[in-house]
């Protein structure tokens, strides 16, 4: 995928962000590393998601330095930029605010695996990361610390909201939109009585089912 390509992905998978009701406003970003690891494409600062074309995307380095665009680059850049840098294996990264995966951050709360889409999806539960103001790396420091050796594709970061990777930008969304489903129905839940915990053996076996079975696969 070259850069005009990657452009036009980058741009048309940001309205999958408002179709799923994951954002508000200007808030929210997708972002996608483009061939050779060292550049990605960003949504813009402050933008509106109407307004978003492939033109207005920019491109920066792997240390968040405008390389190609009209505008200056989200105000997320720098974790999305560090989280590159550190993670060789993430050609994909995803930052929302959505209300029920967000209610969780702000309780600081780990999202426990009590569904079986979760195990397909996440692994195990959905981790918490730590409390970071934006602007530099420390919000990149704690995804990458959170996920680094963690089956969830996603980190609810303290206080803040959501951020998701994938090996794609296009798998990046899907976590986060999978992120605020499985959110959303365990706080449901809780308002029942106390979920019930999946063993981890199933957990297992419910995730290496999904990421190993599950869907078409390419004929060998």
């Amino acid at each position: 995928m070259m850069l005009p390509e990657l452009r036009e992905t980058v741009s048309r998978l940001h309205a999958e962000l408002v179709r799923y009701n994951l954002v508000a406003w200007t808030a929210g970003n997708v972002s996608g590393r483009a061939p050779g690891g060292d550049l990605f494409v960003i949504k813009p600062s402050g933008v509106s998601y109407d307004e978003l074309t492939p033109e207005a995307m920019v491109v920066c380095d792997l240390e968040g330095n405008l390389v190609e665009g009209d505008y200056a680059p989200s105000s997320d850049t720098a974790a999305h930029a560090y989280t590159y840098r550190h993670m060789p294996e993430v050609n994909g990264v995803v930052h929302t605010h959505s209300t029920y995966a967000s209610a969780w951050a702000a309780r600081a709360e780990p999202i426990p695996c009590v569904l079986t889409a979760m195990a397909d999806e996440f692994g195990g539960e959905i981790p918490v990361g730590p409390f970071a103001l934006i602007g530099n790396d420390d919000i990149g420091k704690g995804i990458v610390a959170t996920l680094s050796g963690h089956r969830s594709p996603a980190v609810l970061m303290q206080n803040h909201g959501v951020f998701t990777i994938g090996d794609s930008a296009k798998a990046a969304v899907k976590a986060a939109v999978m992120c605020e489903d499985v959110a959303r129905t365990v706080h449901v839940a809780r308002q029942l009585g106390e979920p019930l915990p999946i063993p981890q053996a199933d957990i297992d076996h419910l995730y290496d089912r999904y990421q190993n079975v599950y869907g078409q696969r390419s004929p060998l």
